[in-house]
């Protein structure tokens, strides 16, 4: 039949035109999205502009303590007390890893309760996240799992199509909420979350030795602590505890919500430090 004939010719024209610009879409959404990911996230108003010497410190708890002697490191007062195995590692588990022994181990885990039982009756929502996430979870929280170096280790692509070990537990819940629909009237969500991170830290050997910078560990006192300073300088460092934690949805009605959020989440901080007994800045 001539018109079926023609309506045939029809639809494989259709179809190759659908092929170009199919072609033309993927490209151009690559193009986009890419540029998308150079967008910077809105830092909060009272941040410096500039490098870490523009850093200024807003606030000195507690006192710094005053020894007649030199004060031992942690990972020398670790080893004395055979709480802290870091040393002589090579054959097991390669540079910048460590094992918690003894009342290092129970340590790790009473600082993860006393955090847990302190944000609970707070209405922090307690949830578990998986160590393997997809690289757009990565993407949508400014990690770049392809960037080289990678930040992150990347699991066989051979065998595990776009899976990353996850270096902190912010991107897990970032990624159960991404696509996710929230009511409004349930806002802010406050969550609390222990997990184990995987950072493919530097591998020099230059780095110092201590629980810092290593390639894996169990993430309380999450976002407590800046760089490590020393404590000759009465810092605290924030690798030598283990991290919780805690993570916000808010709205975006006022405009203010993420700030007034953050505001508590980092009076609970200073609580909790301030509970533990240590002098922080």
């Amino acid at each position: 039949l001539p018109a079926y004939a023609a309506l045939r010719a029809r639809g494989r024209r259709v179809r190759g035109q659908l092929r170009e610009l199919e072609a033309e879409e993927s490209d151009l959404e690559q193009r986009f999205y890419m540029g998308a990911l150079q967008l910077p996230n809105c830092t909060h108003p009272a941040v410096p502009v500039g490098d870490q010497s523009q850093a200024r410190v807003l606030e000195v708890v507690g006192e710094k303590p005053v020894f007649d002697f030199k004060p031992k490191g942690h990972l020398e007062l670790g080893e004395g007390l055979d709480i802290i195995r870091q040393r002589r590692l090579s054959h097991v588990s390669g540079h910048r890893s460590y094992y918690l022994c003894g009342a290092g181990a129970l340590l790790q885990h009473a600082l993860v309760s006393f955090t847990l039982g302190k944000l609970l009756p707070k209405g922090f929502l307690p949830m578990t996240v998986p160590d393997l996430l997809r690289g757009a979870v990565f993407e949508g929280c400014g990690v770049q799992p392809s960037a080289t170096p990678s930040p992150v280790y990347t699991i066989d692509p051979s065998r595990f199509e776009d899976l990353c070990l996850s270096g902190t537990s912010e991107v897990g819940i970032a990624g159960y909420f991404m696509d996710h629909a929230v009511q409004l009237q349930n806002l802010p969500i406050r969550v609390v979350c222990s997990s184990t991170c995987y950072r493919a830290e530097t591998d020099t050997g230059r780095e110092p030795w201590g629980l810092y910078r290593v390639h894996q560990f169990t993430k309380v006192l999450g976002a407590l602590g800046g760089p490590l300073e020393g404590a000759e300088k009465g810092g605290v460092s924030p690798v030598c505890l283990p991290k919780v934690e805690m993570f916000g949805v808010t709205a975006a009605e006022r405009g203010t919500e993420s700030e007034e959020l953050l505001a508590e989440f980092l009076g609970l901080q200073k609580e909790i430090f301030s509970e533990l007994g240590l002098h922080y800045r």
